[in-house]
C-alpha cells in the first residue's frame, strides 16, 4: 500500500487515538481516584511504572497531534487553504494544551515518589484533569473545519455529520463540565459522536482514495 499524504495523515491520526486511549482511558483512570488525595498519591507510588507509561503515551499523543495537524493542512490546502489552516491551528492548540497537562501529571508523580504531601499530588493531578476539560473546546473546534474539508473532498455525508456533531458535542461538554459539574454522564455522552467520526475518517484516510 503506497504511503500517500492521506494514508500518512490517517496513520498519524491513528497514533493519536491509540496513545490517547492508553494514557487517558487506561493509565489515568486506574491511578486517579476522584476526591481521594491519599489513595491517588499511593496509586502513583505503587504503580509508578504505569504512571510513567501513561505520561509517555500522553507526550506521544502531543507529537501525533502536532504532526497530524500539519499533515491535514498538507492534504487539504489545495482545496481550501483557510479551512485546512484552521485544522492545523486548532490542532496545534490541542497539542500545546495536552503538553501542559502532561507536565502537571509528571509533576504529580515526582511529588508522590519523593514523599510529598498527598494534597499537593492531588492538586497537580487535578490541574491535569482540568486542562483536559477546558481544552475540550478546541477538541471540538478542530473537528468543524475537518468536517468542512471532508465534505469538499467528497467523503460520505454521514461521516461529515458525525464530525460536526462530535465537534459541537465536545464544545458543549466543556461548558457542561464547568456549569453542571454533577452531570458527568451528560458531559461524557456529548462527545460520543466525535469518537465515531474520528475513527471513521481514520479508516477512510487509510483505505479509501482521497482526492484533495
Amino acid at each position: 500500500m503506497k504511503l500517500t499524504v492521506a494514508r500518512t495523515t490517517g496513520l498519524l491520526y491513528l497514533g493519536l487515538a491509540l496513545s490517547g486511549m492508553f494514557a487517558f482511558l487506561f493509565a489515568r483512570d486506574k491511578l486517579l481516584i476522584d476526591g481521594d488525595a491519599v489513595v491517588t498519591a499511593a496509586n502513583l507510588v505503587a504503580d509508578e511504572g504505569l504512571a510513567r507509561l501513561g505520561i509517555a503515551a500522553e507526550v506521544a499523543l502531543v507529537g501525533f497531534q502536532a504532526l497530524v495537524a500539519v499533515w491535514f493542512y498538507k492534504l487539504f490546502r489545495s482545496k481550501d487553504s483557510f479551512g485546512a489552516g484552521l485544522i492545523a491551528v486548532f490542532g496545534m492548540v490541542n497539542a500545546v494544551a495536552i503538553l501542559i497537562a502532561s507536565a502537571m501529571w509528571l509533576s504529580a508523580l515526582n511529588v508522590a515518589t519523593s514523599g510529598g504531601q498527598a494534597d499537593t499530588v492531588y492538586t497537580l493531578f487535578s490541574l491535569h484533569e482540568n486542562i483536559w476539560v477546558v481544552a475540550s473546546l478546541f477538541f471540538g473546534l478542530w473537528l468543524l473545519p475537518m468536517a468542512y474539508m471532508a465534505k469538499l473532498a467528497k467523503m460520505p455525508s454521514p461521516l461529515v455529520w458525525f464530525l460536526i456533531a462530535g465537534g459541537i458535542g465536545y464544545m458543549l461538554s466543556t461548558f457542561t463540565a464547568i456549569l453542571l459539574p454533577n452531570q458527568t454522564a451528560l458531559t461524557e455522552a456529548l462527545p460520543l459522536a466525535a469518537t465515531v467520526g474520528e475513527f471513521w475518517i481514520i479508516g477512510y484516510l487509510l483505505f479509501k482514495q482521497v482526492k484533495a
